[in-house]
């Protein structure tokens, strides 16, 4: 891993910004053409570096991603390569410098047809790029339907055409990319699913656009990365004391016990000082007898968790794991929340108000969690719009930092950050490895991480942990990886750059 440059290459931008941030360039001196240019020439040379010289069909639009295409097959054809130019529309429809391009091809240009994919090494898809606003359909979608019939390998332009660059969703058809070559910054749609899934490998190519131009830019997302958050991260130091790294209660449940102890032990594994577990007096024994370095407190009703909480050095509160549906649940988070402190929740914390979560929003006070996955969250939320913009929007309305859990977890924070988590492994799907999230949440925040930050780096540490185990996971797996994990991100030397502060 490398330093701040990976902090500012983490920036995700939306189809609208990365044209503004293209403007910004031109009006600073640059030229489209040039762009362009840089844009095909990185193309061409991912093909090359991936496949050996043969024939490759390059289908063109007719905006900037064609252009990028016309740059591509003159490069090739450079390079030994057997080009096949497949144009949707006319040359007299193509955009300014795309035209420019085609001219300097200066050969054979075909319209598009279904033909042009058959008995070629590799396709170069250059119809649509990133802003693609409706769905495709004609010829372009039943060429792109006759690639995906054919296997052919595919090198997308920028994303994968009928990719949209925002949410990564599908609009119409999509063939998948065994390689991606993009520019200046990735799209959410790279890594928000199904779009990273269909993206292949990703390139991220610099064709000459300054870093600058994204300065003043609202609601930049970015991907997760340590580099956004290591500089903030709570290592022990020197004269730390058991205390001052943060005491963690996690409110157990009476029948499934698993789920608090396993937050409770990714909290202690996460660098949390003290962990205790308030657990239903009939469960007890399980907890006690199940668990060594973390204290165990009997837990009768609502009332006895207000004695318990009394203890103002539990500083950050975790309630929902195997806690049931219940009205007991309900008030233990009222309970939670009414202190003032740190509080995440997750699972049965979250369904508990289903009917009724103003009640849960009104409570939350301060530095607050919630971690739903997507059953969960619409029981609480709108459920319209991408994953981003829904998690964003969750996040103004709850006042908390919510943690919109799947394969491409966003993390949202209220001011309008968000960061989109892509390093979690398909072996992360088992039970309980949600509840190993949540505590390793809790341990951060109880050390002082904001819960924004704590989110971002659990997440991830949470995917590395899992990526380093490998097949046969289960979430009891988790916690013991996370001192490797720990000793990975410890050597992980980060220059300053890009960081996720609060936004001035």
């Amino acid at each position: 891993m490398s330093s701040g440059s990976d902090a500012s290459q983490s920036i995700l931008l939306t189809p609208r910004q990365m044209a503004a941030a293209d403007q910004a360039a031109i009006d600073a001196g640059a030229r489209g053409v040039d762009l362009m240019e840089a844009a095909g020439k990185a193309v061409a040379e991912t093909v090359t570096r991936q496949w050996p010289v043969g024939t490759v069909c390059v289908l063109c639009g007719p905006g900037n991603n064609g252009g990028d295409g016309f740059v591509a097959a003159r490069y090739l054809r450079e390079r030994g390569w057997t080009v096949r130019v497949g144009l949707l529309g006319g040359l007299d429809s193509l955009t300014p410098d795309a035209a420019h391009h085609a001219r300097l091809w200066g050969s054979r240009v075909d319209p598009l047809d279904v033909t042009l994919v058959n008995d070629v090494d590799v396709v170069i898809d250059a119809l649509f790029g990133a802003g693609l606003s409706r769905p495709i359909e004609g010829m372009a979608f039943e060429v792109l339907q006759a690639l995906q019939k054919s296997e052919v390998p595919v090198c997308a332009v920028d994303i994968p055409s009928g990719v949209d660059g925002a949410s990564g969703q599908v609009m119409g058809i999509a063939v998948p990319a065994k390689h991606t070559v993009t520019f200046f910054r990735k799209k959410p749609g790279h890594v928000l699913l199904p779009g990273r899934r269909l993206c292949g490998q990703i390139s991220l190519a610099d064709i000459g656009i300054p870093s600058e131009v994204i300065e003043g830019m609202d609601e930049i997302a970015f991907e997760n990365h340590p580099a956004l958050w290591r500089d903030m991260f709570p290592w022990p130091q020197l004269d730390d004391h058991k205390y001052r790294r943060g005491h963690v209660l996690v409110v157990g449940g009476e029948i499934m016990t698993g789920a608090a102890r396993l937050s409770a032990r990714a909290a202690a594994r996460a660098g949390a000082g003290l962990v205790t577990v308030a657990a239903p007096a009939p469960a007890w024994p399980v907890y006690a007898s199940a668990l060594t370095s973390i204290m165990v407190q009997p837990l009768d009703d609502a009332s006895n968790l207000t004695d318990i909480l009394a203890d103002e050095r539990k500083n950050v509160l975790v309630v929902g794991p195997g806690a049931g549906v219940s009205e007991a649940t309900r008030q233990h988070v009222l309970a939670a929340l009414n202190t003032g402190r740190a509080v995440v929740l997750d699972a049965d914390a979250i369904t508990s108000f289903a009917s009724s979560p103003t009640a849960l929003f009104s409570a939350i006070q301060g530095n607050c969690v919630l971690t739903p996955h997507e059953g969960e969250f619409g029981r609480l939320f709108a459920s319209e719009g991408d994953k981003l913009a829904r998690a964003r929007a969750a996040a103004r309305q709850s006042r908390a930092v919510v943690v919109l859990k799947g394969a491409d977890t966003v993390i949202a924070s209220p001011d309008g950050r968000a960061v989109i988590n892509s390093n979690a492994p398909p072996t992360l799907a088992t039970g309980g490895t949600g509840d190993v999230l949540t505590g390793i949440i809790a341990g951060l925040m109880a050390q002082g991480m904001t819960p924004f930050l704590a989110a971002a780096a659990a997440a991830w540490m949470h995917g590395e942990a899992a990526s380093q185990f490998g097949p046969g996971l289960i979430a009891e797996d988790l916690p013991e990886m996370l001192p490797r994990v720990l000793r990975r991100l410890k050597a992980f030397s980060c220059a300053p750059g890009v960081t996720l502060a609060v936004p001035s």
